[in-house]
This record gives C-alpha cells, sequence and structure tokens, in this order.
C-alpha cells in the first residue's frame, strides 16, 4: 500500500491536536549535532510564534522528531508539516553544505481524542531518548520541551 492510499480519507481539523511523527531521509542520523537539531527547533518554535500551531510537546531525535501539537484556524495538518519540512531542510542544506532531501516524504499523525491524557502523550514523547538509550535523565537531552514539564 502506498502513502497516498494511507492519506485517503483523512482530513485535518482546524484546532484538533495530532501526535506527529517524521523521519529524516534513509534515517540518516542528522541531528546528532547539536546545531542541527537546533535548526528544526527553530523551525518549530517559528511555527509557533507565526501562530500556525501551538507546540505542546517535542522531541528531536537523531534521526526522527515527535510532535505533538494542535492546528490554528487556518493551516491544515499537511500545510503544515510540508513547511516545517521545506524550511528546515533549505536551513540545514546550507549549514551542512549540502544538497538532496533532509526528511522522508510521508510522516504518521494520531489525532488526539478528548479522552486521551494528553500529559500521558507529552510524558511519552519526551521521554524517547531515555527509551532509545541516549540518555538516563531526560534533563541531560536538550532537544525536547512540553507546556506542562
Amino acid at each position: 500500500m502506498s502513502y497516498n492510499d494511507l492519506r485517503k480519507g483523512r482530513y485535518s481539523e482546524t484546532n484538533r491536536i495530532y501526535f506527529v511523527t517524521t523521519v529524516t531521509y534513509k534515517r540518516k542520523p542528522l541531528f546528532n549535532s547539536l546545531y542541527s537539531a537546533r535548526i528544526v527547533i527553530q523551525t518549530m518554535k517559528q511555527l509557533d510564534n507565526d501562530e500556525i500551531v501551538d507546540s505542546l510537546s517535542w522531541v528531536v531525535m537523531p534521526d526522527h522528531l515527535h510532535w505533538l501539537i494542535q492546528l490554528s484556524d487556518e493551516y491544515t495538518l499537511p500545510d503544515v508539516i510540508k513547511r516545517l519540512k521545506a524550511v528546515s531542510a533549505q536551513r540545514l542544506n546550507k549549514q551542512l553544505n549540502r544538497k538532496g532531501p533532509i526528511w522522508q516524504p510521508y510522516y504518521h499523525d494520531h489525532s488526539i481524542s478528548k479522552e486521551e491524557n494528553l500529559k500521558k502523550i507529552a510524558r511519552y514523547i519526551v521521554t524517547n531518548p531515555i527509551r532509545a538509550g541516549l540518555t538516563k535523565n531526560i534533563n541531560n537531552y536538550s532537544h525536547w520541551d512540553a507546556i506542562w514539564l
């Protein structure tokens, strides 16, 4: 089944909260570098500052990103992810003096229902580096944030 087949019948809803995961091209660990990870973080923060999304929680891993966001009234989820990937890829390619894709073309999203516990999802997101063995204490990992923590 192709990526487009998976997207059929899906739509994004304004003000809806989504848990999004997106992966680097060929799962290259591009975000091992502090500077590269900060470019992705700055791009997410800019989307938040521009009131395109409300970032609730996120973690940048070496080869992927988990992001809990609430959409604004004006943007669809595909628009947000396209903008995140385009802007961060342009900045990363310039910084790394390279050309080519940074991100895989697809992403995984989960629409959060009212019954789901947002704080529990945020904790799951920010503890990803611990589960991956990158750190024993989340305070020692600098590429995460959550509005509740």
